[in-house]
């Protein structure tokens, strides 16, 4: 059992109260508490803000690349809390790390008497602990020397960290529902089973044949100055009401599912390419057009069922009647919105298409 006594008695020569953390050329040590959270092994601690604030990161999603699991960094909220924690009389409840496996180490426990533990912590190796629920808390506190309680668990890794973010903040305001659908998609062990309209949304989303390809909002960190069309979760709602239309997951496995709707929207795209380039002047792309235009899908491929519905297809049918519709935000569907605005645009649509059928009969 290691013996804590000499770090104690370190501290009462500084006239230190325990617990406070001990600075080293290059070593940080934080007296902190051993303990459980319910199934969890976790230390309980204290230690300046800026401290916790150079030691710690938050895994942003990086849309990109696919790295990382939480929200992108909100200002606002930080800066509130900053201006919060330094008033008079203020709290907050401890701050949730997690001390990830290092290749290099990067910490070390030594517990002590039952109960009682030294984190050592190796600054030169870099940042060490994620925040798990502190990403705004500690946004912009690098320079405040307020002492702030926290927990931490010890050695998760990524894939339990996003288990635990997700559940802690499944219901928090301001985390989107596009990242918790990311999430979801992450820990599914058989995602095209589980929840096919979200396999398909996001293989629209990364696959290059599709136009929506890295277009998606999926709550996260973006590339700079990338135009985010619609959010991940709109696009699997609509797909599902394109599944369960079509019914065409009753002969068809998910991924000629993502095929077939990656060339509808690809047709699309080519059908209105002002329109598609545009999607702050259009709402082919916005969340009233996605649900309308993939009800029209399941129309179409309903027609042709048990033919090629590919992008071919679909460009030969849509170019009958789609640039017939005004799509800007200024026209006849501007205003629209909720259900009742899908169903009036969908009925307008459908109105067109009949319109051009007639007229073809005509001449004939």
């Amino acid at each position: 059992m290691l013996d804590l006594q000499p770090i104690c008695d370190i501290i009462a020569v500084k006239g230190c109260k325990f617990p406070r953390v001990i600075y080293m050329d290059d070593l940080i040590i934080i007296p902190c508490q051993l303990g459980t959270s319910a199934h969890r092994k976790v230390v309980l601690g204290f230690a300046p803000a800026k401290l916790l604030s150079a030691l710690s990161f938050a895994d942003v999603l990086d849309e990109e690349t696919g790295r990382g699991y939480q929200r992108r960094f909100n200002e606002k909220h930080s800066l509130d809390f900053r201006r919060y924690i330094q008033q008079p009389n203020s709290s907050t409840i401890p701050l949730t790390f997690n001390l990830r496996p290092h290749p290099e180490g990067g910490w070390k426990l030594r517990e002590g008497a039952p109960g009682n533990a030294i984190l050592e912590i190796f600054p030169a190796v870099g940042k060490v602990m994620v925040r798990v629920d502190c990403q705004h808390r500690l946004g912009y506190l690098d320079d405040v020397d307020v002492s702030l309680p926290f927990m931490s668990f010890l050695g998760l890794d990524e894939r339990e960290e996003m288990e635990i973010f997700s559940i802690i903040n499944s219901k928090a305001k301001g985390l989107s529902n596009s990242l918790l659908d990311y999430h979801d998609a992450s820990l599914a062990a058989d995602l095209g089973k589980d929840r096919p309209e979200l396999f398909i949304a996001l293989q629209l989303n990364s696959n290059t044949e599709s136009p929506w390809c890295r277009q998606l909002d999926l709550g996260g960190k973006s590339t700079s100055g990338t135009m985010r069309r619609a959010s991940l979760r709109t696009m699997q709602k609509a797909v599902k009401r394109f599944l369960t239309q079509s019914r065409l997951l009753r002969t068809q496995t998910p991924e000629i599912a993502a095929e077939t709707v990656i060339s509808f929207w690809a047709a699309v795209a080519t059908v209105l390419p002002e329109a598609w380039n545009s999607p702050r002047a259009y709402l082919i792309n916005k969340g009233i057009g996605v649900y309308a235009l993939m009800t029209i899908a399941a129309d179409l491929f309903c027609e042709n069922r048990n033919r090629p519905c590919d992008k071919k297809y679909y460009v030969g049918k849509l170019s009958e009647f789609l640039s017939d519709l005004d799509w800007s935000r200024t026209g006849p569907m501007k205003g629209l919105g909720g259900q009742g605005g899908v169903s009036s645009v969908v009925a307008m649509v459908r109105q067109a298409r009949s319109k051009r059928a007639f007229k073809v009969v005509a001449r004939g």
